[in-house]
């Protein structure tokens, strides 16, 4: 792409620029004041003036170089919240990433009455058709409900006047290249495009050049760094193992307070309370939790009152307290810079801190993206195992033996056990366990193994010389959909749409056969009603898949002669 207009991202861009320079809206400019930001990082000193000017702009950033807001905050301020008509549409190859942009649009936007609408496969169309019958100023959606909104008639985009793809390179990776320009081809003419891609490969280049009309290009690389003093470690679990895996950790591994990042407001309501139901000393905090419930769980936190506190990224945004040596991230965020954030919540005031990651094997390209912003290497730990967790439970049993012999009140009860023991011919060690067991209230004292996960675990490839001959997967079975080679569709494509419609991942994907009218897919064999439900209406180039199972060859039927 040629262009004459270029803007190379750097630190020296930024200088001592700050928001309030930007002329961004006054509404936005105190959001971005509320979210605790000052000055512009350098992909956003570059496009909020280009985007604020009406030009097109191709930013070529990572993730984690704060795009969301270089284009959320110039769009925001130009937007017309007198009108209900859908202005706007953001594209994004995932749904968490369009969740993601939708609550920055919706936090830049606090102070103003714009409706933001995330619409996304895989979830109910109800709430998106009636948040689009209201009038949702800003969508922003995956492709392939984008276009099943578009056919439905329930999505307008007559009056759009800015569209950005975000992610661009992820999109067309992920098949959706002809989703999205059938998506552009539907939008007016004369509007304003911003793409955002961390590479430029030739469909790029080709949307570029079709689409928008002498862009400015702002190139910037992330240069996000981690501290020094804080250790950091992940270790890989499967999603249902999380609360055991967490459990583990903060019996044997010694901390003075920790913070615990979830995505969402309900899983700090969670986990907090399965903690607390094993006997730790946790509280959650999150968006909706009022002001003075926020800053007294703090001062517990601080005074060591609570020593775990569950919470979400913008709950913590601003927090700091220097006894926090540990922050656990039980769900991996999406953005590298979140990550940062997050992990730079310990290790204050020069101490040392420890930094713990879960990653479940669906996430390896997350944990991938956050050691390649961050351009540190995360090490592998292993979990404590249960001898490590019963080890550390037996210690703790008899240093509370220990404390409890030199308390006041010992020969009170001294007194009354002895009397047991004469009056019943008790031996004193059979009522000191019975006791110890009334302590218990029925809790096991010393874990056991969980059951073995009987799912598939994912495992490393091996090289394709030394690979053996292709098994069938057992947790899968085959279905058939209805496009094939006549509707010139490729495996991508049959992947990005169903992954993004049902809320699969690519890993639950085994061998697909593209036939001349069908196509034959291996899946999970027990989808669930919802995800088959949210299949219903999956389009793949226009044409409704009809996922069903494979029932074998349909019988030949010869041509019947006409009289």
């Amino acid at each position: 792409m040629t262009s004459s207009n270029e803007a190379t991202g750097s630190a020296d861009l930024t200088g001592d620029l700050t928001f309030a320079d930007l002329q961004i809206h006054p509404a936005v400019l105190q959001a971005v004041g509320d979210v605790g930001y000052e000055s512009p990082s350098p992909i956003q000193a570059a496009t909020i003036p280009a985007m604020l000017a009406g030009s097109d702009v191709v930013g070529l950033a990572q993730t984690g170089t704060g795009k969301t807001a270089a284009f959320a905050i110039p769009i925001l301020s130009k937007i017309d919240t007198a009108s209900r008509n859908t202005q706007a549409l953001v594209l994004a190859p995932t749904r968490e990433l369009a969740l993601q942009v939708a609550e920055a649009f919706s936090r830049y936007g606090a102070h103003l009455d714009v409706h933001v609408l995330p619409v996304y496969g895989g979830s109910s169309y109800g709430p998106q058709l009636a948040g689009l019958r209201r009038g949702a100023q800003v969508v922003v959606g995956t492709p392939g409900r984008v276009i099943d909104h578009l056919e439905k008639g329930s999505l307008d985009l007559s009056r759009l006047d800015y569209l950005v793809l975000d992610e661009a390179d992820e999109m067309l990776q992920m098949g959706f290249a002809e989703d999205v320009e059938r998506i552009l081809s539907d939008t007016p003419e004369y509007k304003q495009v911003a793409l955002f891609s961390a590479t430029m490969p030739p469909g790029i280049r080709k949307i570029t050049t079709k689409y928008l009309h002498d862009p400015v290009e702002v190139t910037v690389k992330a240069k996000t760094q981690t501290a020094e003093n804080i250790t950091q470690r992940y270790v890989q679990v499967a999603g249902p193992r999380k609360m055991d895996a967490l459990t583990r950790l903060l019996e044997v591994e010694p901390f003075e307070a920790m913070i615990v990042f979830v995505r969402t407001k309900q899983a700090t309501e969670e986990v907090a309370e399965k903690l607390r139901a094993r006997g730790f000393s946790a509280a959650a905090i999150n968006g909706d939790i009022p002001q003075a419930v926020r800053e007294r769980t703090i001062g517990a936190l601080k005074d060591g009152s609570i020593d775990i506190l569950i919470a979400t990224d913008v709950a913590a945004r601003g927090l700091d307290v220097e006894r926090i040596s540990h922050v656990l991230n039980y769900d991996i965020p999406h953005d590298p810079e979140s990550y940062v954030h997050r992990i730079g919540r310990t290790g204050r005031a020069g101490r040392s801190g420890t930094a713990l990651l879960f990653v479940t094997p669906r996430e390896r390209h997350l944990l991938n993206s956050i050691e390649r912003v961050t351009r540190q290497k995360l090490v592998e730990s292993e979990l404590p195992s249960v001898d490590d967790v019963n080890e550390k439970r037996v210690a703790k049993f008899r240093d509370s033996i220990t404390s409890a012999l030199s308390s006041p009140g010992i020969d009170l009860f001294r007194r009354l056990i002895e009397g047991y023991e004469r009056d019943h011919d008790v031996p004193m060690a059979d009522i000191a366990a019975a006791l110890a067991l009334q302590s218990r209230d029925g809790e096991e004292f010393l874990m056991t193994e969980p059951p073995p996960d009987t799912r598939r675990e994912r495992k490393e490839r091996p090289a394709r010389e030394d690979r053996p001959p292709r098994e069938r997967r057992g947790d899968l079975a085959t279905y058939r959909i209805s496009v094939g080679k006549r509707h010139k569709v490729a495996p991508g494509a049959i992947v990005g749409a169903i992954a993004n419609e049902g809320g699969l991942h690519r890993s639950d994907f085994g061998h697909i056969s593209i036939r001349l009218d069908y196509s034959l897919v291996e899946l999970p064999a027990d989808l669930s009603g919802k995800t088959l439900k949210a299949l219903e209406h999956t389009r793949i180039q226009g044409q409704l898949i009809n996922l069903q199972p494979d029932r074998g060859p349909k019988p030949h039927r010869g041509k019947t002669k006409s009289k």
